[in-house]
């Protein structure tokens, strides 16, 4: 590590994950004494500006408490985001602080569906953001990071970091791809050059059940600390940063905080994707779907659990049998800690974005079970919940606004209308690639739909 002072570390998606993680991670660095780093934050949608604007009062500082499932808390001040970067419709305040060159690390959450990739990993160029991008817009982060990349081009800036935090498998890789083609289709190639001289970008897994923070946490925070605080998070106790040792320049020590700095990611991806994230998806379909309103109390229903423990132990550990994570303990832990109702995790938060969800975490579970010569009984379950579940949202039964960034209403209502549903649905290439040439998927899908049915009657 050098010894130079004043590096910035950019965050694109200040929201709760990124203030209860990566954040807190820094915020112990400098805690330790090394204040060489320091984050600035910003979004690239116009939807939380009111968090900007507490945070900007309280001079970027902000509470995080964190909570065990045997309900100890514990309250930290945060202090580890120092620039607080107002948004406007042309991003400039974001733009200019990652074309700084004091600026070695781009990080950003946006969630799976912020990457608009199928299930071939190419671009989803149909979508409208992503097309507005591809005409010099930067509503997506392949617009916003073209537009930080060129002038860092121009003014010869230093080598940089661009640091995924998301939930998508081999994510760096994916982005990296997905911004290539993007540069590719603007035919930018000069940038691309820059690109693959300058920059580097790691695969990354990122872990911390961060709900949004509950009505009285506020007055909670001010009980315990004494501190108003506008803006507080609440969190999970648990805590895991696995990032890929492949910065192209200098980096934080993210080691002496806890952050496990390892050559593949893989492993830990592959088993967090999709042991938690994809159980955890079901739990919150099937909660909801079964009357439930948070994740605690969905996964403390016996036929919920059976499900998602099924799903592991019999198709996801079996694919993952080489993994060096023993993970029949963490299959344990992970539904161990879905059961925290001191959390009050939504099944609406954790619910969205299915239709990202499924190709991403899913259906590649489904897939490798086919190869190996398996039926995939027990994953097959959650497309089948997924399924169910928008067909509440269909008849506008659900009980809450289903959220998903890249939804189309239009064709989802289209498809429940039509004569037969399901067969559009097992035929939708976008969710299940592949297996839409398989007749027995559709037979598959048809068998556990109807068993969903009969679960929630």
């Amino acid at each position: 590590m050098t010894t130079q002072s004043g590096y910035i570390w950019l965050h694109i998606g200040l929201g709760y994950f990124h203030r209860a993680h990566q954040a807190w991670y820094l915020h112990r660095l400098i805690a330790q004494g090394d204040a060489r780093w320091h984050i600035a934050a910003g979004n690239i949608r116009n939807d939380a500006e009111h968090v900007v604007t507490a945070l900007t009062a309280q001079q970027g500082r902000y509470v995080l408490e964190t909570v065990s499932p045997e309900g100890k808390r514990i309250y930290v001040e945060i202090t580890s985001i120092h620039k607080l970067l107002p948004w406007q419709a042309d991003l400039q305040p974001l733009i200019a602080e990652g074309a700084k060159p004091e600026t070695k690390v781009i990080a950003f959450t946006v969630t799976e569906g912020g990457y608009y990739l199928n299930t071939a990993h190419k671009l989803e160029v149909g979508n409208a953001d992503l097309a507005c991008d591809l005409q010099g817009g930067n509503k997506t982060i392949y617009g916003v990071i073209t537009r930080i990349l060129e002038p860092r081009m121009v003014n010869h800036a230093s080598p940089l970091t661009l640091l995924n935090c998301d939930n998508l498998r081999h994510n760096g890789e994916r982005f990296h791809d997905g911004l290539v083609e993007f540069l590719a289709l603007r035919e930018k190639h000069a940038v691309i050059d820059w690109l693959k001289a300058n920059a580097s970008c790691p695969n990354a897994m990122v872990d911390r059940i961060t709900p949004r923070p509950a009505a009285d946490l506020p007055a909670r925070i001010k009980e315990k600390t004494g501190i108003d605080d506008k803006a507080p998070v609440m969190s999970e106790t648990f805590i895991q940063w696995v990032v890929e040792d492949n910065f192209r320049d200098v980096r934080p020590d993210l080691e002496a905080v806890g952050v496990e700095m390892v050559k593949s990611v893989i492993p830990y991806e592959e088993a967090k994707i999709r042991i938690l994230n994809a159980s955890h998806s079901c739990i919150a379909w099937a909660g909801t779907l079964m009357g439930k309103q948070f994740i605690h109390e969905s996964t403390l229903t016996d036929a919920i659990y059976a499900i998602a423990d099924r799903y592991v132990t019999e198709d996801v550990i079996p694919r993952l049998g080489d993994n060096s994570i023993d993970l029949p303990t963490y299959r344990d832990i992970v539904l161990k800690r879905f059961t925290n109702p001191y959390i009050e995790d939504t099944n609406q938060r954790v619910a969205a974005d299915g239709f990202s969800k499924i190709p991403a975490m899913i259906t590649p579970t489904m897939s490798a079970c086919y190869q190996r010569g398996v039926i995939p009984h027990a994953t097959a379950m959650l497309p089948a919940l997924f399924f169910v579940f928008m067909e509440q949202w269909h008849k506008g039964q659900l009980p809450y606004e289903y959220q998903d960034g890249i939804l189309d209403a239009d064709a989802v209502h289209a498809m429940f209308n039509a004569e037969d549903p399901i067969a559009l649905f097992a035929n939708d290439k976008a969710l299940f690639g592949e297996l839409t040439l398989r007749e027995d998927f559709d037979v598959l899908l048809r068998e556990k739909i109807q068993a969903i049915y009969a679960l929630i009657r």
